[in-house]
């Protein structure tokens, strides 16, 4: 004969905890899911215009003073002027022209002698200290020698936008290099690999990031440095439009140039982040 036994819990039964699985998870509407999923892209994007209604506000109240900082409407209203007259496509154009010159220039240049140093240990012996050495110098001090030497024409431009830009491309290169798993290389050379082949294969997908991170490092330095250059007599660009409204004492379109300047940095480094992320679109964490 089979006896069943349903004997009760020996202990009290706490009744919260079956009510609390009977409940189920937690469902938010729509609405709260968009604002989970997006609630820091809307405060990054907030927070500047909350400070620019700040500065207005505080410009219409007299607390800032016109001839020190504009409000925020009349620098719009100066960049605005240099549109309708055309100024400012021209010196966006003549400017930009500028970094992509010495960005190649200086990149080309960069990721040469990275890769150099970083695949032979003779280079690195008799390349890296002399290169280490010029990399302690500010390379914007060097605009007076940069003008004995080439003059006030666009050569000391170019070539201080290359200047600054190689550095980076050439640490990130060869820090990269270096870090390439040696057991990959070992493997490729024993499965009969030739050097195309393990530089597309092995050595090109491992420095791609890197060399992604010096690039928007590059470019950054490289509108920094047009800045700079561009105050070297430019009779173009937008430095010439900044040296032009100093003379005029024209305070609203000195920001506005600053602006522009900081916009195309801005814009510059989306495109990279835009490029990195399709190319290392095979890692989940970018």
């Amino acid at each position: 004969m089979v006896v069943t036994s349903y004997a009760a819990p020996a202990g009290p039964v706490d009744m919260r905890d079956s009510a609390a699985s009977d409940v189920g998870p937690i469902t938010l509407s729509p609405r709260d899911s968009a604002w989970q999923r997006y609630r820091w892209t809307v405060l990054r994007v907030l927070s500047p215009v909350a400070l620019l209604v700040l500065w207005q506000i505080a410009s219409a109240a007299g607390v800032l003073s016109e001839r020190v900082l504009p409000a925020p409407s009349l620098i719009f209203d100066a960049g605005l002027e240099l549109l309708r007259n055309g100024e400012l496509v021209d010196a966006l154009a003549i400017s930009g022209t500028r970094v992509v010159q010495g960005l190649v220039l200086g990149g080309v240049i960069g990721v040469a002698l990275g890769a150099l140093v970083g695949l032979s240990k003779l280079a690195e012996a008799t390349v890296d200290p002399p290169l280490q050495m010029l990399r302690a110098l500010p390379h914007l001090g060097l605009i007076p020698l940069f003008i004995l030497w080439f003059g006030i024409g666009e050569t000391p431009k170019i070539l201080l936008v290359a200047l600054g830009v190689a550095f980076p491309l050439y640490l990130n290169t060869f820090s990269a290099i270096r870090q390439i798993d040696r057991n990959f290389l070992d493997t490729a050379v024993v499965l009969g690999f030739s050097w195309r082949q393990r530089f597309t294969t092995i050595i090109l997908p491992s420095i791609a990031p890197q060399l992604l991170v010096g690039l928007r490092q590059s470019l950054a330095i490289a509108w920094l440095s047009l800045i700079v250059a561009e105050q070297i007599n430019a009779e173009s660009g937008i430095g010439y439009i900044i040296n032009n409204a100093r003379d005029f004492l024209r305070v609203d379109t000195i920001i506005f140039g600053l602006v522009v300047y900081a916009l195309m940095g801005i814009a510059t480094d989306g495109i990279v982040r835009v490029l990195e992320k399709r190319a290392l679109r095979y890692r989940l964490d970018v």
